[in-house]
């Protein structure tokens, strides 16, 4: 690990895990348990007797010397960050089992590409390259899922792909994108919000930045919905997470998040008239193919009917948990919104025919057979 700022402490046998690029959190608690979240295993429970909590209160104290913070019973939480490294302490006046603590590391690199995604199973191919198309066309996109199902990993690679003389702005309350130490010849702006400056604030300001892109680390509050809806509003194109258990349900999601009682049905046009693409990746623990798994299960497109002036949801893709999905075409809404961005794709995206055959070199399968219906869905079979 090279952290400057943290290149003054100590972290003795907690090395090991901070060298490792397939561990991204480690957990301490319960007076010496520790768990660590990996890529290719999942969350997993480890045996370190050196590192046990008088360790983790001296590991706690340089921490506090370190960042000028003090850390005692009358101030029993500790937060600390640097460019690749997060920090939450707990004192044991307040975890009564023992001082509790969460590392996590945010390096400043993409470790998501394209033959990566499909030698692992994460997308089918062609639905990664309509989705970089997407990209390429300006559709604000919002992805969904769990703590650590890959969330911000998926958003740091979408945004890799935006083009090289577009602006972006990064709006986060703790640092994990670093898309700024990534593409350091790009014009990148990384804005953290803090008491002083709040979402809203730093919104008003990066608008008068002229960016193309502003990308929400998270949205989890009223504050987070609103500055959404007000980039997108705007003309301008978000790139952002949320948490939600299906990306169909993310509009209603960020409804939820609302402190008003503003009419559902008028938020909801707001967000499908503005919000061309939602997906929900899912991370877990994979039988099949006896290691942690991360994937897209769910891809929508969001849109209001121009006869029923209604906001409609199109799942272009799905994923159920006996492995088969449906891939369904996207409405003339997105293919002519993607038009107008100077995107062409044709009305037959996923080349789904009538034949109801094809050849099974999407990643996920070797052989997949494919029955269309006359809305040119497919219902496939992993065989």
């Amino acid at each position: 690990m090279d952290d400057a700022v943290f290149s003054q402490m100590d972290f003795g046998p907690l090395n090991e895990f901070l060298g490792d690029e397939q561990i991204t959190d480690v957990s301490y608690s319960n007076g010496g348990q520790i768990w660590l979240k990996t890529l290719d295993k999942g969350i997993y429970q480890v045996e370190r007797p050196d590192i046990n909590n008088a360790f983790m209160e001296k590991l706690a104290f340089q921490c506090s010397n370190v960042m000028g913070k003090t850390f005692n019973m009358a101030h029993p939480f500790l937060d600390a960050e640097s460019a690749e490294l997060r920090m939450n302490f707990i004192h044991d006046s307040i975890a009564t089992n023992g001082i509790a603590c969460l590392i996590r590391k945010t390096p400043a690199k993409i470790r998501l590409n394209k033959e990566k995604l499909i030698n692992e199973k994460y997308v089918l191919s062609d639905l990664h390259d309509f989705l970089i198309e997407c990209v390429h066309g300006h559709c604000n996109i919002m992805v969904a899922g769990e703590t650590g199902s890959g969330k911000t990993e998926l958003v740091k690679y979408l945004a890799s792909n935006t083009y090289e003389n577009e602006k972006i702005i990064t709006i986060e309350d703790t640092l994990e994108l670093h898309l700024d130490r990534i593409f350091p010849h790009r014009d990148i702006v990384a804005v953290k919000t803090n008491n002083i400056a709040s979402y809203t604030d730093v919104l008003v300001t990066c608008m008068r930045q002229n960016p193309k892109w502003i990308l929400l680390s998270e949205v989890r509050s009223a504050e987070a919905v609103l500055a959404v809806r007000n980039s997108i509003s705007s003309g301008h194109n978000i790139l952002s997470t949320i948490h939600a258990d299906k990306a169909s349900a993310i509009p209603l999601r960020m409804y939820s998040l609302m402190e008003t009682s503003q009419d559902v049905n008028q938020f909801l046009m707001s967000i499908h008239r503005y919000v061309q693409i939602g997906i929900y990746v899912k991370g877990y623990m994979s039988k099949a193919l006896g290691r942690f798994q991360r994937e897209i299960i769910e891809v929508c497109e969001f849109y209001v009917d121009d006869e029923s002036n209604e906001p409609k949801t199109n799942i272009i893709f799905k994923k159920s948990l006996d492995g088969k999905y449906t891939l369904k075409n996207p409405t003339s809404h997105l293919i002519d919104y993607l038009g107008i961005q100077g995107v062409t794709l044709p009305e037959d995206v996923f080349h789904l025919g009538a034949s109801g055959k094809r050849e099974g070199d999407d990643g996920i399968a070797d052989n997949v057979t494919v029955s269309v219906n006359n809305n040119a869905s497919a219902s496939v079979d992993v065989l």
